[in-house]
C-alpha cells in the first residue's frame, strides 16, 4: 500500500502533536509553518525524523498532500487552504485527526464564555475520582500527542469554534455548550449565524446515546436547539427550577438553583450544594459549575467526589484571579476575558467600585452590552491599545474619568492613581491580546507584574 502524505500546517502545540502521531500512523509527514517554530517543537520534530519548514510555505510541497492537518488559528480564507480547497484535499483539525485513533470517551466543551472554567473543573472532578483522564484542546497538552504516547480512557477538550470549523466525523460523548455571544465575527465574515453554526458543530454526530448540556436561558441556544433539535440527550441548566423552566424547548432544567442551593439532577440522588460553599463564586460560576457537576453525573461520578471538587478547585489563571492589594486597592486579573460578554460577567460581579482596564484587537465589538454595568459599577476607565479611538468614542459621553494609554505599564499607573482605598482596579479587556502582547496569558502576566511593582 502506498504511504500516505500528511502535511501539518502550523507547528505550535497541536499541529506538532498531529505531526508525532501522524507519523507512528505511518504517514510520510511534512510540517510548515508561516512564523518561527519555537525550539522546544523543532526539537520534538527533529526526534521524530519528521521534516519541516518554517518561515514561509512552499507550495509543491503543500499541494501534494493527501490529507492536511491545519492550525485552528489559519483562516479558510488563506490563499493556500483556497487552493487545497480547490483542488479537493481534505482539510481536518488536529482534534478529528486524532480521535481516529482512540475509543476514548470524549468530554468536549465550548461556547463564547466559561469553557475553561468549566474544562478545567470536570477535569478537576474526574481526576479526583481516580479516572484515567487526559485534558486537551485549547488548554492542556495535544490531544494528538497524548493518543501517540499516553492514551487516556477520557479526554475533557476545551473547542474554540476555529478548531470545530474543520471537524466533520468526529463525535463528542457529552457535548457541553455554554452560551453563544458575538465573538470572532472578523474570522466569521460579520455574520453571527456563522459563528452560531460554527459552535453548534459540537452536536454533530451525537445520538441519543450521548449527551448535550446547554445553558436553557440562552436565547441563542434556546432558538437554535428549537430550529435543529439535536440527535443526543438533552441536560439544560439555568438559575431556573424545573416548575420555571417547564416551557422550555428542550425540557426541565436538570441543575438550577433552588433558595441559594445548587441542585445537579442527571442521576438518580440529585446533588445539592449550598452556593456559598462553592469554591468560585458570581453567577457565571454557578453556571460553569452546573455545567461540570452533570457531565460527571452522566460519567457516574460520586456526588461526594463532585461536592469536593465543587468546594475545593482553586480557579483558572487570568480568569477573575485575584493578584494583590496595594495601599487598601484590590487588583483583579480576567485577562482572559477577550469579549464584551466576558467583561459583563466580570463587572457582575464586582461588589466594590471599579476602575476597569480594557482595550487591544478589536474583534468587532459592540461595547452596549456592558453600559449599564460600567455605568453603575466604574468611575474610570483606561483604555490600554494600540487603536482606541471606539472606545473613546463609545465610552466618551459616559461622563466617566477616562485615561488612554498605549501599553500596560501607563494603564496600571493610571489605574493605580485614579484608584480609591476600598477599589477594585480590574483588567477584563473585552479584546483580543495581540495588539500589545502574545497572548492573553503574556498580558495577564505582564499585569500581574506591574502590579507587583507598584
Amino acid at each position: 500500500m502506498e504511504t500516505k502524505r500528511l502535511v501539518v500546517l502550523g507547528a505550535g502545540e497541536s499541529g506538532t502533536g498531529a505531526a508525532i502521531l501522524g507519523k507512528e500512523k505511518g504517514y510520510e509527514v511534512f510540517v510548515s509553518d508561516m512564523g518561527e517554530i519555537k525550539l522546544p517543537y523543532r526539537a520534538m520534530l527533529d526526534q521524530h525524523g519528521i521534516a519541516w519548514e518554517d518561515g514561509g510555505h512552499t507550495a509543491e510541497k503543500i499541494l501534494n498532500a493527501d490529507e492536511v492537518v491545519k492550525s485552528p488559528g489559519i483562516p479558510l480564507t488563506a490563499p493556500l487552504i483556497q487552493q487545497l480547497q480547490a483542488q479537493g484535499t481534505p482539510i481536518i483539525s488536529e482534534i478529528e485527526f486524532a480521535a481516529r485513533y482512540t475509543h476514548a470517551k470524549m468530554i468536549c466543551i465550548t461556547g463564547s464564555n466559561g469553557k475553561t472554567t468549566t474544562t478545567s473543573l470536570i477535569y478537576d472532578i474526574l481526576h479526583r475520582a481516580g479516572l484515567n483522564v487526559g485534558l486537551a484542546g485549547n488548554i492542556g497538552n495535544s490531544l494528538a500527542l497524548q493518543v501517540a504516547h499516553e492514551d487516556h480512557d477520557y479526554y475533557v477538550i476545551e473547542l474554540s469554534s476555529f478548531q470545530l470549523d474543520n471537524m466533520y466525523d468526529f463525535r463528542a460523548n457529552i457535548a457541553i455548550l455554554m452560551n453563544i455571544t458575538p465573538d470572532h465575527l472578523d474570522r466569521y465574515g460579520f455574520d453571527f449565524q456563522n459563528y452560531v453554526n460554527a459552535k453548534f458543530r459540537i452536536t454533530q454526530n451525537q445520538t441519543q446515546d450521548d449527551a448535550f448540556i446547554y445553558w436553557s436561558e440562552d436565547p441563542v441556544l434556546d432558538r437554535e436547539i428549537e430550529k435543529m433539535r439535536p440527535g443526543a440527550t438533552l441536560y439544560p441548566f439555568g438559575f431556573a427550577t424545573p416548575n420555571e423552566s417547564a416551557d422550555k424547548v428542550g425540557g426541565v432544567n436538570a441543575a438550577w438553583i433552588d433558595h441559594n442551593n445548587l441542585v445537579v439532577n442527571a442521576c438518580p440522588e440529585p446533588l445539592e450544594v449550598p452556593v456559598e460553599q462553592l469554591s468560585l463564586q458570581g453567577k457565571h460560576n454557578q453556571l460553569n459549575s452546573m455545567a461540570a457537576s452533570l457531565a460527571a453525573q452522566i460519567l457516574h461520578i460520586k456526588n461526594s467526589v463532585i461536592r469536593e471538587s465543587l468546594q475545593q478547585f482553586a480557579g483558572v489563571a487570568h480568569r477573575l484571579q485575584y493578584v494583590a492589594t496595594v495601599r487598601g486597592v484590590r487588583f483583579i486579573n480576567d485577562s482572559k476575558a477577550t469579549n464584551v460578554n466576558s467583561c459583563w460577567y466580570a463587572l457582575e460581579s464586582m461588589t466594590a467600585p471599579t476602575v476597569l482596564i480594557l482595550g487591544g484587537k478589536d474583534k468587532g465589538n459592540d461595547y452596549s452590552e456592558i453600559d449599564q454595568l460600567v455605568r453603575e459599577k466604574c468611575h474610570t476607565l483606561v483604555f490600554m491599545g494600540l487603536h482606541n479611538e471606539k472606545l473613546r468614542e463609545h465610552f466618551g459621553s459616559f461622563g466617566l474619568n477616562i485615561i488612554d494609554t498605549d501599553n500596560l505599564h501607563d494603564a496600571v499607573e493610571g489605574a493605580f492613581r485614579a484608584a480609591r482605598e476600598g477599589d477594585t482596579v480590574l483588567l477584563s479587556p473585552c479584546c483580543a491580546s495581540f495588539d500589545l502582547f502574545r497572548s492573553y496569558e503574556d498580558r495577564g502576566d505582564q499585569f500581574m507584574q506591574a502590579v507587583r511593582n507598584l
